[in-house]
């Protein structure tokens, strides 16, 4: 039987809402066909509200919790009408404005009951709470499609806001972390030279690395410390940033540095991995400077594929995540989390 779903994924690097249209159908394996996909770009003022979400009260964030849903819903439904789809679930990951799995807790805006409402159609979103209740990270959650859709590959390198791996150890278990800042730094130091992104790494390739900037960079508990573990926004914010504003330099040796750090810490991911095809999705796939380096930090085959999977992987997991969650099946792996079991995580909004 074929299942339809949509994902939705707004990450933190702030680049838009990515959705994406599949339909899932399982024989001896599970497969999947991209029927549709699109971006929906933050304008300025959802940029600005999403990027300080994290100093709001908790009457202005409940009041921006709906306010996003709705846009959610209303692009959402746009995208179904432009296409003319026919979802049977939509899986609507949110976006972050707290993670703090050591605190307990983890938050991801966007109303599902104000997309279920407007799409007319079941939608299922805060996949990561749970977790964090049984004591997990709630993150990485993209390693159960890597292992379930994309089992041919070694590893999988995901490089969004955040970098993160997924592999299968010796013993067959699926093993996860996030690695570290990847996007949010390059991209906030690309929007001082008044661009979104440093496109094939061009500044970053003209510029020179700073040993003690990357020596500050790399000298971090996080990058010492054994998974499970995750980042948030917060990271950056309060780790990375300082650290950039420090260092006196050109933004082109800066965007170099960070690339270096970048496929440092990948290489030292990937030691955990035997030899084997890794693919790499996320926007960071697109940069050749970023990818060349982590080739010579890893040795591995370097897979890059088509730019819808590219572009939408991670909504395109999510998309499985949920229709899993609708099946009661399980989504989200304890050894990639920490948590103390498996769960099949994420609240079920049935339209009114």
């Amino acid at each position: 039987m074929i299942t339809n779903v949509i994902g939705l994924m707004s990450g933190s690097s702030l680049d838009g809402i990515d959705m994406v249209d599949v339909d899932f159908y399982h024989d001896d394996r599970w497969h999947f066909e991209i029927k549709a996909f699109d971006n929906i770009s933050y304008d300025e003022q959802w940029k600005e509200t999403l990027s300080q979400g994290f100093y709001y009260g908790k009457e202005r964030l409940a009041k921006t919790d709906l306010e996003y849903g709705i846009m959610l819903g209303e692009e959402t439904k746009h995208f179904i009408e432009r296409n003319n789809l026919r979802p049977d679930i939509i899986a609507s990951h949110g976006h972050t404005i707290f993670h703090r799995p050591d605190l307990g807790y983890t938050l991801q805006i966007g109303s599902g009951q104000a997309i279920a409402d407007i799409c007319n159609c079941i939608t299922i979103n805060d996949f990561r709470s749970e977790d964090v209740e049984k004591g997990g990270q709630g993150a990485p959650l993209v390693p159960m499609g890597d292992k379930l859709l994309f089992s041919e590959y070694a590893l999988c390198l995901n490089i969004g806001g955040i970098a993160n791996i997924s592999y299968d150890n010796n013993e067959g278990i699926r093993i996860a972390y996030d690695i570290c800042i990847a996007n949010q730094a390059l991209n906030y130091l690309s929007r001082q030279k008044g661009l979104n992104y440093d496109e094939c790494g061009f500044m970053a390739r003209k510029g020179k690395i700073n040993i003690e900037l990357l020596n500050s960079l790399n000298d971090n508990d996080y990058y010492k410390n054994k998974n499970p573990k995750s980042l948030g926004r917060e990271f950056f914010e309060s780790v990375t940033l300082p650290i950039f504003n420090d260092y006196n330099i050109s933004t082109e040796d800066k965007l170099a540095t960070f690339v270096e750090h970048i496929a440092i810490q990948t290489g030292e991911a990937a030691k955990g991995c035997d030899k084997g095809k890794m693919l790499i999705s996320g926007g960071g796939a697109k940069n050749t400077f970023l990818v060349e380096r982590i080739k010579k930090n890893t040795g591995h085959e370097i897979i890059i594929p088509a730019e819808n999977i590219i572009d939408y992987k991670e909504a395109l997991v999510f998309a499985f995540l949920g229709l899993l969650r609708k099946e009661s099946k399980i989504n989200i792996l304890s050894s990639v989390t920490g948590a103390k079991s498996d769960s099949s995580s994420g609240k079920i909004w049935f339209p009114k």
